[in-house]
């Protein structure tokens, strides 16, 4: 798998972000999972993070895993084209980048809803959705 994006996929403002990004990659470079699936969960937790409680973006490229703003920052790296302008934001220090980013995952249920379970992908999610 060359670049994988786990999400929260019971998180409205996720699944909103993963159409994004869908949008804007027609040649498939990302593909995705959802957190709480099987392999999701196996994936989240082997780098640390906790699947009961999913509190970032987790991005799986060749070049590594990036979580919360570093994936965000990689997501755009890949998409290329006018996308990379969001690098100039890689300079500033990632604990101000995080700040940013958790302050939003916090309140991102609140702000913008979720579902009780994983919403169902639509056609053109579902063959970029991977599930083991």
């Amino acid at each position: 798998r060359d670049n994988l994006l786990l999400f929260d996929g019971v998180c409205h403002l996720c699944d909103s972000s993963v159409r994004f990004i869908i949008r804007r990659d027609p040649e498939g470079k990302i593909k995705f999972t959802p957190i709480q699936s099987v392999l999701g969960r196996e994936l989240y937790r082997r780098h640390g993070l906790e699947p009961e409680f999913p509190t970032a973006f987790l991005f799986l490229t060749p070049h590594g895993a990036f979580k919360a703003s570093d994936a965000s920052l990689e997501i755009a790296r890949t998409l290329g084209g006018w996308w990379k302008l969001a690098l100039v934001f890689k300079p500033l220090p990632r604990a101000l980048r995080d700040a940013v980013y958790y302050f939003i995952a916090r309140n991102r249920y609140r702000w913008f809803g979720k579902e009780d379970a994983c919403m169902m992908p639509t056609p053109g999610l579902r063959a970029r959705v991977v599930t083991e």
